[in-house]
């Protein structure tokens, strides 16, 4: 045997050696629990039907699946690969195969950190609603009267009860981003039980992970399946499930449905975040992350489509509900307006007594007529909503109309609640994987201190979101802090593994480890597929924010009770892009400072 082959072998005893002190999960299936609960995530639940609407219903599942296999899985098999070889987190496993791209370790916890700042106040709102939903009546199921107790309050009427109670009473939000407004103490006790939650999580490691994540990645299952059971008994169901499942093939010749597939996988799967590789690095060394990868996609992919159905069933509901309503009030008005007996008038014939009416008594009808409102399931179906707008808005409007709503309504943020815990978990040991493995940091704190700081700080800089212009920044975070940084981060590793480590050296390294060897398509789709991928969507993004022109964001007006567009003033544009080169920056800054030092050191 070469040489080579001794070293690596000495290397792999070295290892081992210096990895006996490192905590291990208590068995594999703690392991894949936590990758599972840190992938599966809200995004599933709120983005993914979006998208489906959007994009040809039963028809969009033929890109998804195919990124899911061409760029999901191999990607996710390519962290997990590293952390469990390197058996450090982000920055150390990075640093190992080479000093100069120590950065992409240290842009993995810079995201890690702006995801987790914004991602636990979505959980604050949910704990908000799930503390509200034992009231009865359900308090955004009504509009509250107004000042004088005359009426109801404008704004809620011009709206909607549920608009108005997400955008009044939680977020109370303000008319603009450039008015701020205070501090709502009811959401900063919310968010600091949030985080009091996530740092009691977190607080030893993998030995509190490992255990809250049975709870995180099997509840929300149980939470799905009971509200399929009860979405295919509601009235108007199958409206959504024919809506859903009718493909619309003209869609795949969409080169934006590709694009969207191809970013749902990605970001749902949580890659470039270096919680992965955090994970995988406290595996043992011969433990098959090949097969965990797979069924961590499959299982990803499946929840997906799985909540869409739920997504839609009640959708469904939803749509049939507002649209016989509609036509109640349509066939009341006309009843009244001509005197017509009761009963007479149904949705059935009502088409044939308006064109009757409207013949018979012209200048009547045209009176009645700007008040007659169009009535039309499709356009109900139509509607697409994602993001907040779909979990605490169209959701609960739904859920009002649920008998027993009080119950339906406490599954559902509860469900929502331990979705984003889940993430959070697996974010929070994102960063402070790299920290405990410092010597520097860990030889001063303990693990509890070096968590609770990382808690405290992530909530002292999250009370900006629970400000009146809160929900606007959020809107930030959301949008630029991750999306072009994770493509960048993934890109990076990627060539790092294939073409400056060496696909082939970390093949032998991971047939070594487990005793499997590498097949033909992981290696295409590292050194080939997956690259070209990443680059075409980075492009894109990168195109599009050019082309879009002012950056624009919605605001919601109160006289109108409605959302307009406004563009963003210029202090925001520059944090927008202080967000996306906070972590972009830190890969070539710290070649450079690497490749400098060196320099220095030589002379």
């Amino acid at each position: 045997k070469g040489p080579g082959v001794h070293r690596r072998a000495e290397g792999f005893v070295c290892c081992r050696a210096r990895e006996k002190a490192r905590p291990k999960w208590g068995n594999p299936m703690q392991f894949l629990l936590i990758c599972v609960s840190y992938a599966v995530g809200l995004g599933n639940v709120w983005r993914f039907p979006y998208l489906c609407q959007m994009y040809g219903g039963g028809s969009f599942l033929v890109p998804y699946i195919i990124m899911l296999i061409v760029e999901g899985m191999p990607l996710l098999y390519l962290e997990l690969a590293v952390g469990q070889r390197m058996r450090q987190g982000s920055i150390g496993a990075w640093r190992t195969i080479s000093p100069y791209l120590s950065g992409v370790g240290i842009a993995s916890l810079v995201v890690s950190f702006l995801v987790s700042v914004y991602y636990n106040v979505i959980n604050t709102w949910a704990v908000w609603y799930l503390f509200h939903s034992f009231q009865d009546p359900l308090p955004w199921s009504v509009c509250p009267l107004n000042g004088n107790r005359t009426g109801y309050d404008e704004e809620c009427e011009k709206a909607s009860s549920t608009q108005y109670f997400w955008y009044r009473k939680t977020l109370n939000i303000s008319p603009s981003i450039q008015e701020n407004g205070n501090v709502q103490w009811e959401s900063a006790l919310c968010l600091t039980l949030a985080w009091l939650i996530v740092y009691l999580c977190i607080l030893r490691g993998t030995e509190s992970t490992g255990k809250v994540v049975y709870f995180t990645a099997s509840l929300p299952y149980c939470v799905l399946i009971i509200y399929l059971v009860r979405g295919l008994t509601l009235h108007g169901a199958t409206n959504g499930l024919v809506y859903m499942f009718t493909p619309k093939i003209k869609e795949l010749a969409n080169p934006k449905a590709w694009i969207n597939a191809a970013t749902q996988i990605f970001f749902s799967l949580g890659l470039g975040c270096g919680g992965l590789i955090a994970f995988a690095s406290y595996n043992e060394p011969s433990n098959n992350c090949q097969k965990h990868a797979i069924i961590v996609s499959i299982i990803n992919s499946s929840t997906a489509i799985f909540s869409c159905i739920v997504t839609f069933s009640i959708y469904g509901f939803k749509a049939t509900f507002n649209y016989e309503n509609c036509l109640n009030k349509v066939i009341l008005l006309l009843t009244n307006s001509f005197d017509l007996e009761d009963g007479f008038l149904t949705a059935s014939n009502l088409e044939e007594v308006k064109d009757y009416l409207a013949s018979t008594y012209p200048s009547k009808y045209s009176e009645v007529f700007p008040h007659i409102r169009n009535c039309s399931l499709e356009s109900e179906l139509n509607t697409a909503v994602q993001g907040t707008g779909l979990a605490f808005i169209v959701y609960t409007e739904a859920i009002k109309n649920m008998e027993v709503s009080q119950l339906w309504s406490v599954l559902y943020f509860f469900m929502l609640l331990t979705l984003g815990m889940g993430s959070m978990v697996g974010t929070g040991t994102a960063i402070l994987t790299p920290l405990t493995d410092s010597k520097v940091i860990s030889s001063y704190l303990p693990k509890e201190a070096i968590s609770g700081l990382v808690c405290l700080v992530n909530c002292a800089i999250g009370m900006l979101f629970t400000m009146e212009a809160g929900n606007y920044w959020f809107d930030i975070f959301n949008d630029y802090a991750a999306t072009l940084s994770l493509l960048l981060i993934v890109l990076v590793e990627t060539i790092a593994v294939c073409y400056v480590y060496g696909l082939k050296r970390f093949e032998s390294d991971l047939q070594a480890m487990t005793g499997h060897a590498l097949n033909w398509y992981w290696k295409a789709m590292w050194a080939f597929v997956s690259p070209v991928l990443i680059v075409g969507l980075f492009i894109f993004y990168l195109s599009d924010y050019i082309l879009t022109g002012t950056l624009q964001y919605q605001a919601w007006d109160a006289t109108q009770g409605h959302v307009v567009t406004k563009d963003y003033p210029p202090y925001a544009l520059a944090v927008i892009g202080l967000l996306v080169a906070s972590s972009t920056m830190c890969i070539p800054l710290v070649a450079l400072g690497t490749f400098v030092k060196r320099h220095f050191r030589k002379k």
